[in-house]
């Protein structure tokens, strides 16, 4: 089992990763949108949210800056 200090760097590297996707979700899906003259919000918030979620779920197979 990893230690303490393990699991913290890997859900700050991991929350990291998360909210960078969850950004350049939400900035695709907004410009894509806004290209089209119709934004909707609430599917470009969603979009956003489960980007972040599957790239924590990504991320339990294994960060490549935590190897070593």
């Amino acid at each position: 089992m990893k230690n303490r200090e393990y699991w913290n760097k890997w859900a700050k590297a991991a929350g990291m990763r998360a909210v960078k996707t969850m950004a350049q979700t939400f900035i695709a899906t907004a410009g894509s949108a806004a290209v089209l003259g119709d934004v909707n919000w609430i599917m470009t918030g969603s979009a956003a949210v489960l980007s972040g979620i599957l790239s924590l779920a990504t991320s339990v197979a294994g960060l490549p800056e935590l190897e070593g």
